[in-house]
């Protein structure tokens, strides 16, 4: 494809992205990993649709258990009516990452490190593939996710997401549509957007110690620097 009819197809998917966040009129999944991002966006969604899915998609990470059961504390502490009940996919990937940090818990990146320390090879490719064929099965025609703006991966970019979404529907005959209305924020202001929600219950640690975030690795840097950012009180219970 040309450069200019490929700059001209990216322009018109993300018209039709904000024309689709805009619209409450149908259902909406939001994928799901229990962290603040995703925590606000489906709390944000709760007051739009008529429903809203939550999907996690369980991958083996060394955090999981306890992410999983912040993730239920905060469903609990939101459900309204327009909440459907939390939906599973299992996509395994210890077979492609073997002895990697995030199943592992063992040296994790650290709190000084950048952002890029914490890529992991293909994660939305992994993620996105069951959701996407999860929302086609059931009729749902958005699926929404929260990459921010600060987010240094090629698998969070528009032009990912398009082509993505475009691959797996072509190969169904789907029509479902990924929504990233946060790429254009960082977490400041993604948690600004969020009180009055239980936020105490998102997590976002990669090396949690007794059921606590530990302190000490990137991802609870990144947390305690946007609340401090957003002079909002880091409800978030450390390690000591």
């Amino acid at each position: 494809m040309p450069a200019g009819s490929r700059r001209a197809t990216i322009s018109t998917i993300r018209a039709m992205n904000v024309a689709a966040i805009a619209d409450p009129s149908q259902a909406l999944a939001v994928l799901v990993s229990g962290g603040l991002d995703s925590a606000v966006l489906l709390g944000e969604a709760l007051h739009d649709r008529p429903a809203v899915y939550p999907i996690y998609v369980r991958a083996g990470s060394a955090w999981e258990a306890v992410e999983m059961r912040c993730l239920r504390r905060f469903l609990e502490e939101v459900a309204v009516p327009a909440l459907r009940p939390l939906t599973i996919l299992d996509q395994p990937s210890a077979d492609l990452y073997g002895r990697h940090w995030s199943l592992t818990g063992r040296d994790v990146p650290g709190a000084e490190t950048p952002d890029e320390a914490v890529y992991l090879p293909g994660r939305n490719v992994l993620l996105l593939s069951k959701a996407i064929l999860w929302c086609h099965l059931n009729a749902v025609p958005h699926l929404a996710l929260a990459p921010l703006a600060a987010n240094p991966f090629a698998d969070a970019t528009p032009e990912f997401f398009v082509a993505y979404q475009s691959a797996v529907n072509m190969a169904v005959g789907g029509r479902v549509q990924l929504l990233w209305p946060y790429l254009h924020l960082d977490k400041t202001e993604v948690i600004k957007r969020g009180r009055g929600l239980p936020l105490q219950h998102t997590f976002s640690c990669l090396r949690p110690q007794n059921d606590r975030h530990c302190g000490d690795c990137n991802k609870c840097a990144e947390r305690q620097r946007a609340f401090a950012a957003a002079n909002v009180p880091d409800p978030t219970e450390y390690e000591p």
